[in-house]
């Protein structure tokens, strides 16, 4: 039996992600669900991207990835299925695969058109539950929907390279449980485009000429001091996940804080790096 995961913005508060679960196990009592996360920010499709690039591939091949942020269909959002890196995804076609899909192009993808004999207003419970279930029995993509060839691309979540490729314009795509701010400048355009050269990280009035391998490296240890006096220092870091990271060591938002309340960063706000 597949794998079902569930990635959607529900929180844990309403009755939807229990509702979806349960009609899952109404048609695949041996399902397995996983919960990816339900604390998505409300209709926020970057941080969606985000979270989804940097975990479906912890799943076994063949896993159905179940995706219900900004999901409710209209004539610019249309629901699609697809098969990438030999993952199965059902989500709305709102850009969100576009960052799951930088690197490995889809398979194959459908416009699921089951909504002719279901109309709602839960389409995942009522829609990609269906298919993911019909997925799971073996079922072909080609018989949920009519086969296209391309998805919305979402522009806004890609770091741009000026013409002198001495700096790459990038941006907040999303902030994680510890306040540390992801940007969408990879280790691999990082190093691409820099070459090796000095380098200056900019993220509003703060920089940054080096960037950490990790977290605790810019502690020495070899100078017997409080330790807790390094507690709020800024760093940067290219995170587990390969993304440029701007961080407070050891940060807390409830006391010492992190970077988005102490540097003022801000989801979409610019980092911007620069070789010389």
């Amino acid at each position: 039996m597949s794998l079902i995961t569930l990635t959607t913005d529900f929180g844990t508060k309403d009755h939807f992600v229990g509702a979806v679960k349960g009609a899952i196990y109404s048609e695949l009592p041996d399902a397995r669900i996983v919960d990816i996360t339900h604390e998505i920010s409300p209709f926020n499709i970057t941080e969606t991207g985000y979270i989804l690039k940097n975990s479906y591939k912890s799943f076994p091949e063949k896993s159905i990835h179940i995706v219900g942020v900004d999901s409710e269909l209209s004539p610019e959002n249309k629901h699609i299925a697809m098969l990438l890196d030999n993952h199965y995804f059902i989500c709305p076609d709102n850009g969100l695969i576009s960052m799951i899909a930088s690197e490995i192009n889809p398979t194959q993808i459908v416009e699921i058109n089951i909504h002719d004999r279901v109309e709602s207003s839960f389409p995942v419970l009522d829609v990609f539950v269906q298919v993911a279930c019909f997925i799971a029995r073996g079922g072909s993509l080609g018989v949920i929907g009519r086969e296209i060839q391309s998805y919305k691309q979402m522009t806004e979540i890609q770091p741009k390279i000026d013409t002198t490729q001495t700096r790459i314009l990038g941006s907040v795509i999303y902030i994680d449980n510890y306040g540390n701010v992801i940007s969408n400048i990879s280790k691999k355009l990082f190093n691409d485009i820099g070459k090796g050269r000095n380098f200056t990280i900019k993220a509003r009035r703060y920089t940054f000429h080096k960037i950490q391998q990790k977290y605790n490296d810019i502690i020495n240890y070899e100078i017997e001091e409080d330790r807790k006096l390094y507690d709020g220092n800024k760093l940067a870091i290219f995170n587990s996940a390969g993304f440029l990271e701007i961080a407070i060591y050891r940060s807390n938002l409830k006391t010492v804080g992190g970077a988005t309340t102490l540097l003022g960063l801000s989801y979409r706000d610019n980092i911007t790096v620069e070789f010389y």
